[in-house]
């Protein structure tokens, strides 16, 4: 027995390709997700690594103006690479001395002030950092300054 010659054909194809073009849809959507979360994840994790860096690279530079060491003091500036898990992070310190000696007295003390500024960076530019020319997303860096009082 044939079907009725006026009775719906192919209702059932058009359905079966709505739900393989929706379920494509959310099949892209739910990658392009998981994508932004894994680079949001990445980004964070750098940035946390450039703040430890940037805080090794002040501890570096108080301890080279510190009372107790045998430093010169004041070094101008310095890029270094870190070691172990901050590996392929650049430190860049950089020592600032103000006022001169005389100026500011504490008590029979003058008193000289270091201002520490030290930027770290992933991918620093001809070994120092920051770089400005850089327009990449995983480019992470990081700016921390303390005075020092000696």
């Amino acid at each position: 027995m044939s079907a009725p010659m006026n009775a719906p054909r192919g209702f059932t194809m058009v359905s079966m390709l709505f739900i393989l073009v929706a379920l494509a849809a959310m099949g892209a959507a739910l990658a392009s997700l998981s994508q932004r979360q894994q680079l949001g994840s990445a980004g964070e994790l750098a940035a946390a690594k450039a703040y430890q860096a940037a805080l090794a690279g002040l501890e570096w530079g108080s301890h080279q103006i510190l009372p107790g060491t045998a430093r010169p003091g004041c070094f101008g500036t310095k890029s270094f690479g870190l070691p172990d898990q901050l590996a392929g992070y650049t430190v860049t310190v950089t020592c600032t001395r103000t006022p001169g000696a005389g100026t500011v007295k504490d008590g029979d003390n003058d008193l000289a002030f270091y201002v520490l500024l030290a930027t770290a960076c992933n991918i620093p530019a001809g070994g120092a950092c920051p770089n400005a020319a850089i327009n990449q997303p995983a480019y992470a860096e990081r700016q921390l300054t303390r005075t020092l009082a000696k």
